[in-house]
């Protein structure tokens, strides 16, 4: 039998918007209703496999239930703009999957579903009704079923008659009564006053209906008889509200609706857009064949040589599976061709200063040739980071979507050749023709790409930032992560063992203080005793029971001692497990881990730091800190040496807003938490208390950051009142950075974008939201980009001239990692000073600020004493 798929368009439309949060693409447009409406539809035509399918949609005009009963509805607030700009794209999507609607002047969604149902279910159909409103139940029948979205957008309930009855012990057509009786909030339909579901029920199951429940009130006793007496009408007008009306004036035929394969290229287009790239993944191009695919050539490194010496610019595109390069595809102007590796030997042939190579995230194919020790002192060009540069807000950067957004160019996703998860393939049984397909349109695609991605570049007067930062950082980066730190495990099994004793006392005070044993760990046991044993006050319910996370924690600190200790409980564990547990595993034979370095992660410019994380090592508790003892130098007698530059982001601020006191105090090497504080609390400096200046402290980087008079109130424990009054007093002393914030965010607002110091953008499309807190986000990256940017632009120049100057002078000390304003060097015995001078230089004199830059030098046999 035939299925016809109904989904009510406006129900899961809000359902949708209002399950997933606030998600917006890099040109400003809300897109989480119609990103959860997509998935909900992908998931609904994979599962069900429909025949047919329609949506319907209620339209803005009143319908005869307005005319009936002026209220209905009248409680409802209007459509949020958010969402509002979101319905026309929607339906945009919904007609790119080849999926016809359905809307009716003077009737609501519900009416369309009731009278189609009913059309599909006279002709012999198996029909399924998907809604976020109960209201549907009443079309439940032996062919009719409903599903209901039960829990935000991915799961539902389905009900036939027997479900229903089990659910509400009345039939489908009863659950009208049941409405009728008991009223819909949601709808502003009254019910009867007072009547509440449970009976609601009974009195249904005992008259069956409202017309013979008002025939037989004599039966009824107490309130309830008085109620439904006097609300006779009432009732009636609610049931007439509530019932869906199962014969729209509709001309329709079913065929029109049988179910048509989407449009993939519309719909890759609009995903595209929306920036909804996990979507795309889950478009399905079945007409794709591999025998309609082009036949590229497959050479090997010989013929590589012969084109080596005819080019200078040669693209590459590799393949990297479980950390090998098996394939690498080329392109220059004998057209593109694949070559599988057998001896990465063979990559010496790129070894050429006359070479440029342009690939898109090459750092990874060069990290894998290094670790077999081939260095290649060609010329590169990166496309992904070009792509990053110009927009540094996307959520990836992968070739294919990449290539559709710059060159309208389809590329097959790669997961779809390879598989991923457990339907991962093994590199033989690939489809290798598919997956040269693959390699040589992504190569060939490369050396247009770059010319294109340039031309945007040059127009954003980036080409410096590029060429001279972005790309010379690749080679940073990637010695970084090649070289690795070097960790001692005797320490690390110390500290582990420093921890185990700490948490088991931890544990037993808790027993303790409990009287019995429990799992610490268990969400549900710690609430239990947090909540029932101890009757400490319930901060935040989840849906399975009070929340006890580290925020809730932090509030229950003041009412018992124990929490304190639990809290330090969970810090440990998580240090151990993270740093400890998690390094040691890692660590290769020369113990060392080798970081992941990202350069295109951070919006803002900062780069990152992954599998393992080394920027992230807590350092505010005391284990947390000594962790970094276990971090030393790979010489013996070596030293680590910390090159970390002084309140960068305030001297940064300084220049940027030219305010003269900010400037004053940087050019007289004044405590500038001291001086705020003098400003702000209007006192002299010898007034001044560790308190006050701990407070300043809290305003100047509050500042940086575009901090609100709550942010700053939470932060020192004080009132909003006070907090404005700080704030208000900095502005009305630093007339200058007050000055500059309103000119950087009217500047956002009316460009939509910020810049730092060395040109690099970044958008801000939420700076114009309507909703305010979007807005107000959207102002606090405008103020701070600039700032936290433009220190990202300065630690970036330091590192690639602090690597190159240690690889000129053929210095053994290596620059090893990159922390926030910090560098890390593993320096030689005999280098010590040379590093030292050689840092203290490059840093204090890579950019010209109109405030001094000032870098703090520290050494030690581990990071931690050199901090």
């Amino acid at each position: 039998m035939s299925k016809f798929l109904i989904i009510d368009g406006n129900s899961l439309m809000y359902r949708a918007y209002f399950a997933l949060p606030d998600l917006m693409n890099s040109e400003g447009m809300h897109t989480n209703a119609i990103y959860g409406f997509s998935m909900m539809l992908l998931k609904l035509l994979e599962e069900e496999k429909p025949d047919y399918i329609a949506i319907a949609f209620d339209k803005k005009a009143s319908t005869f239930r307005h005319k009936e009963y002026s209220a209905y509805k009248g409680t409802r607030q209007s459509m949020p703009e958010e969402l509002i700009e979101q319905v026309d794209i929607l339906k945009d999507v919904i007609n790119a999957f080849n999926i016809k609607t359905i809307e009716i002047e003077g009737f609501e969604a519900d009416d369309i579903i009731g009278t189609v149902s009913k059309i599909a279910s006279e002709s012999g159909m198996d029909v399924l009704i998907v809604t976020g409103d109960r209201d549907a139940l009443q079309l439940v029948s032996a062919n009719v079923k409903v599903k209901i979205c039960k829990k935000g957008i991915t799961q539902m309930d389905e009900y036939d008659e027997k479900a229903v009855f089990e659910k509400y012990e009345v039939t489908p057509l009863q659950f009208i009564d049941l409405k009728g009786l008991m009223g819909d909030k949601s709808d502003n339909i009254p019910g009867v006053p007072n009547i509440g579901e449970k009976t609601a029920i009974k009195l249904v199951k005992e008259f069956g209906s409202i017309e013979n429940l008002l025939m037989n009130t004599d039966k009824l006793k107490g309130k309830i008889k008085e109620n439904v007496e006097n609300n006779a009408e009432l009732a009636v007008l609610s049931k007439r509200l509530a019932t869906i009306e199962r014969n729209v004036p509709i001309d329709i035929d079913l065929n029109e609706y049988a179910v048509k394969n989407y449009d993939v290229n519309k719909l890759t287009e609009l995903f595209e857009k929306l920036e909804f790239s996990s979507l795309i993944s889950d478009l399905k191009d079945d007409s794709r064949d591999t025998k309609d695919i082009k036949e590229w050539p497959v050479r090997d490194f010989t013929y590589v040589k012969n084109v080596l010496g005819k080019f200078d610019v040669l693209s590459l595109y590799p393949f990297i599976y479980d950390g090998k390069i098996k394939a690498v595809s080329f392109a220059c102007g004998d057209g593109s061709f694949f070559v599988e590796i057998d001896d990465y030997d063979n990559f010496k042939l790129l070894n050429n200063d006359k070479l440029t190579l342009i690939g898109h995230d090459l750092k990874d194919f060069l990290v894998n040739i290094s670790y077999c020790g081939i260095e290649l002192n060609c010329k590169i060009l990166d496309t992904a980071i070009m792509t990053y540069l110009l927009n540094p807000s996307e959520s990836n950067y992968d070739i294919s979507r990449v290539l559709k957004k710059y060159l309208k160019e389809d590329l097959q996703n790669i997961d779809d050749i390879v598989g991923k998860g457990r339907n991962k393939k093994s590199y033989d049984d690939i489809d290798k023709k598919l997956l040269v397909d693959y390699m040589c349109s992504a190569a060939s695609n490369l050396s247009k790409l770059k010319d294109k991605l340039m031309s945007f570049i040059k127009e954003m007067e980036m080409e410096d930032l590029l060429k001279n930062v972005e790309i010379p950082l690749i080679e940073v980066l990637k010695s970084m992560e090649v070289y690795g730190f070097t960790l001692d495990k005797d320490v690390l099994r110390s500290i582990s063992k420093e921890i185990d004793e700490k948490t088991d006392k931890i544990v037993k005070d808790i027993y303790d203080a409990a009287g019995y044993e429990f799992n610490i760990n268990s969400t549900k046991q710690l609430s239990e005793f947090l909540f029932d044993k101890l009757n400490l006050p319930a901060i935040k319910k989840t849906k399975t029971g009070y929340s006890t996370d580290m925020e809730v924690l932090a509030e229950l600190i003041p009412y018992n001692d124990i929490v304190g200790e639990i809290i330090e409980y969970r810090q440990l564990m998580k240090l151990k497990s993270t740093y400890i547990d998690g390094f040691i595993p890692i660590m290769d034979e020369n113990n060392r881990v080798h970081s992941t370095f990202k350069q295109t992660v951070a919006a803002t410019g900062r780069i990152s730091s992954t599998e393992p994380n080394l920027q992230n090592i807590p350092v505010r508790e005391e284990f947390g800190r000594r962790i970094r003892k276990a971090f030393v130098s790979s010489y013996e007698d070596g030293l680590i040496i910390s090159a970390d530059y002084s309140q960068i982001e305030l001297r940064v601020l300084a220049h940027l807003s030219e305010d003269e006191k900010l400037i004053e105090s940087f050019l007289n090497n004044e405590d500038i938490h001291l001086r705020t504080a003098s400003e702000v609390f209007k006192v002299s400096k010898e007034e001044v208390t560790s308190e006050m200046r701990r407070r300043a402290k809290a305003v100047n980087f509050g500042i940086v950051y575009g901090i609100s008079d709550y942010g700053l109130s939470k932060d020192l424990k004080i009132s909003r009142k006070e907090a404005k009054e700080y704030i208000d007093n900095y502005f009305d002393r630093y007339k200058g950075v007050k000055n500059y914030i309103d000119s950087i965010v009217k500047f956002a607002k009316e460009n939509g974008y910020v810049t730092t110091i060395l040109n690099r953008r970044r958008y801000i499309p939420e700076i114009n939201s309507k909703n305010f807190n979007q807005r107000s986000f959207g102002e606090r990256m405008a103020m701070n980009t600039p700032i936290q940017g433009s220190a990202a632009d300065i630690i970036k120049m330091s590192m690639v001239k602090v690597y190159n100057e240690l690889k000129e002078r053929g210095l053994k000390s290596r620059l090893i990692l990159q922390v926030h304003d910090e560098l890390i060097i593993d320096t030689h015995p005999d280098e010590v000073e040379i590093v030292k001078e050689l840092l203290k230089s490059i840093m204090e004199n890579i950019i010209k600020l109109k405030v001094p830059l000032v870098v703090d030098i520290g050494q030690g046999k581990n990071w931690y004493d050199a901090k």
